[in-house]
């Protein structure tokens, strides 16, 4: 294994374009090669090293690379586009469309992430010490394609829309969700151990819903189907009680919707609608 670091030499007021900043990119290049590449700032194209002071050694390997950033980047966009292999490091907080179409490796922030996190992804992971933004893994406005596999794992809370149109791997959320979690969701699982702001689902054809937090109100097109003791996420087990709920039967979906019943009394309701409750 080797490492480069990358290190910012001045505050970032203009924002860049760091899409070229990936072990996928780096491998294999000295760090002449690598300092005398060029990114766009702001409209106007620099050489990378006017932004960066790099140091360190690359391997022509790019899963035996570990690509370190120091420095505030939430002015930075595009961080680990397409990325394939290795691991990309962030000491501090990161902008918009982080892990962009990533396709393997590590991402791991070591603070904050910007909206769009892992966009459109379809491997890999990204670990995020601190929040994110709006719409985690999901596709861009317009499009109809989010993340596609691969896991994002955030350690604070995030924003609305979480996984919209994801089709498939995992978004867990260790905080509180903002609103619209899995909207359009195809498939894949979302968990959310904190609260959720509301319309969980909202025009889901397939996959899977957790929150253990509070949830105001689950929307009137999804049927309760029973009650849980647990729920599986990966390869955890989840203890419960879970309302579980199906839909949007708008979308005449078959989505799965897990919701706490200790968490949630405004909620009991729902029961009526039961034959029987385990």
């Amino acid at each position: 294994m080797s490492e480069l670091t990358l290190t910012l030499k001045k505050e970032l007021i203009v924002p860049i374009d760091a899409s070229i900043i990936s072990p996928t990119n780096l491998a294999g290049k000295t760090v002449g090669e690598i300092e005398n590449l060029e990114l766009w700032r702001g409209n106007r194209k620099v050489k990378l090293n006017e932004v960066f002071h790099v140091e360190g050694k690359s391997e022509d390997e790019e899963e035996n690379l570990i690509v370190r950033l120091i420095g505030d980047f939430s002015k930075a966009r595009g961080l680990g586009f397409k990325m394939k292999k290795g691991t990309l490091i962030i000491d501090g907080n990161t902008g918009l469309r982080l892990g962009e179409k990533m396709k393997g490796g590590l991402i791991k922030v070591n603070g904050n992430a910007g909206s769009w996190l892992g966009s459109e992804m379809s491997g890999g992971t990204i670990e995020v010490e601190g929040g994110a933004g709006d719409f985690v893994g999901a596709g861009y406005r317009g499009g109809k394609e989010g993340m596609r596999g691969g896991k994002i794992v955030i350690k604070g809370k995030c924003g609305a829309e979480a996984g919209a149109w994801m089709s498939n791997g995992v978004i867990k959320i260790y905080g509180d969700s903002g609103i619209f979690p899995g909207m359009h969701m195809k498939g894949g699982t979302i968990f959310i151990k904190g609260n959720c702001e509301g319309r969980a689902g909202a025009e889901m054809k397939d996959g899977k819903i957790v929150i253990l937090g509070h949830l105001p109100s689950v929307l009137p097109s999804f049927d309760i189907e029973e009650i849980r003791a647990s729920v599986k996420v990966e390869e955890e087990k989840i203890s419960g009680p879970f309302y579980l709920f199906t839909g949007d039967i708008n979308e005449e979906g078959i989505g799965k919707l897990y919701v706490s019943v200790d968490s949630n009394s405004q909620l009991k309701f729902w029961e009526k609608f039961l034959e029987s409750v385990i």
